[in-house]
């Protein structure tokens, strides 16, 4: 957090401020929608497990692959921030 605190104060200094507060806020943003969406598939997840226990392991592992997705996006996102920076 404090190294996002001096990213932008020294973006203030040089002139870059915007560009440098978009990529953080875009960086937070990607963080916490895949926080978000993988909430949302282990929630899901356990209650399609208690409904149908017999076909826990196939649930399990479709929750898993989705959540490796999710993640993906997150880092693409935070990728792309980072290019912004610059």
């Amino acid at each position: 957090m404090l190294n996002m605190l001096t990213l932008l104060q020294q973006g203030m200094t040089t002139g870059d401020g915007l560009a440098i507060g978009l990529s953080v806020l875009g960086g937070g943003l990607s963080a916490l929608a895949a926080g978000v969406g993988i909430g949302q598939i282990g929630g899901r997840m356990t209650e399609a497990m208690a409904r149908q226990p017999s076909e826990a392991q196939n649930i399990q592992t479709a929750a898993i692959v989705l959540a490796v997705f999710i993640e993906g996006a997150a880092l693409f996102g935070l990728v792309i921030a980072g290019f912004i920076r610059g």
